[in-house]
């Protein structure tokens, strides 16, 4: 089975704070994983970001606070997943709950870096 990144984009209420989820939309979340496996995928893992306003940006020497792009949805959080294929993966990714934005299907090249050390 191929795998593939679920980008979850939700706007950012006023002053660059995520928005609070709603009760529901959080159990949907967490329901998620099981969802998918009863339709033949696996999650692998996923993640929540913070807002936007506590990135920090660095292009080539400079190195600044906040977002380096203007933009009305931000990344919020990511699952990866296990599918047959794109189609598949797009099926399991329309579950995914979404408050304002929208999700980004996005193949994964394979690379393992697992036994890099630093």
């Amino acid at each position: 089975m191929a795998q593939y990144a679920i980008l979850i984009f939700e706007r950012e209420a006023e002053g660059g704070q995520a928005p609070d989820l709603p009760p529901e939309i959080m159990a949907a979340h967490e329901a998620l994983p099981g969802r998918i496996a009863e339709k033949g995928g696996r999650e692998l893992g996923g993640i929540a970001l913070e807002p936007s306003a506590t990135a920090t940006s660095i292009r080539g020497d400079l190195v600044t606070d906040g977002p380096f792009i203007e933009t009305k949805e931000a990344l919020a959080g990511v699952f990866v997943i296990e599918a047959r294929d794109l189609d598949h993966a797009i099926e399991l990714a329309r579950m995914t709950p979404i408050v304002s934005g929208g999700v980004e299907v996005r193949p994964l090249l394979g690379l393992d870096f697992s036994g890099l050390t630093s």
